[in-house]
């Protein structure tokens, strides 16, 4: 079953969407299992597959995947190395590259949430956030958006 799985995957990344470098890794990791576990792969190059929620509005420099279970992991670059296309959202994507790990203060949260909420027209309220957190992202050098 596992090979089926394989190459229906191959078949679906050669007729996809290629954005950046070409992807390396044989098949992607479940986003359950990379953050049940991501400090064991912080500092790595990991290849996941997820749904695409959400692109950066303003430059495409990053997406948000999310699995059925509601597991979410950002892939982010350096404006312009890619731009995430807004059309991938709600189809599946595979992306490949290393795993960061950051330490964010309440305050760095509330200065990157409210950004994204101005880039994206959304209401911030500040006062939601209660702590800081630790946030893992993919600092990503490849990708493919799946046509399916």
């Amino acid at each position: 079953m596992k090979v089926i799985v394989f190459f229906a995957l191959a078949a679906a990344l050669a007729s996809g969407q290629k954005l950046g470098k070409p992807l390396t890794l044989k098949e992607p990791v479940t986003l359950a299992a990379l953050l049940a576990n991501p400090d064991a792969s912080v500092g790595k190059t990991v290849q996941v597959q997820g749904k695409v929620t959400e692109v950066c509005e303003m430059m495409g420099c990053w997406m948000n995947l999310t699995d059925a279970d509601g597991h979410l992991l950002r892939i982010k670059v350096e404006d312009g190395d890619i731009v995430f296309p807004k059309a991938a959202i709600g189809k599946q994507a595979v992306a490949e590259g290393v795993l960061q790990k950051e330490e964010m203060s309440k305050e760095k949260l509330i200065e990157q949430m409210k950004h994204e909420a101005e880039e994206n027209g959304r209401k911030f309220d500040p006062a939601k956030v209660k702590a800081g957190k630790t946030v893992y992202t993919i600092a990503g050098t490849g990708a493919v958006v799946l046509e399916k």
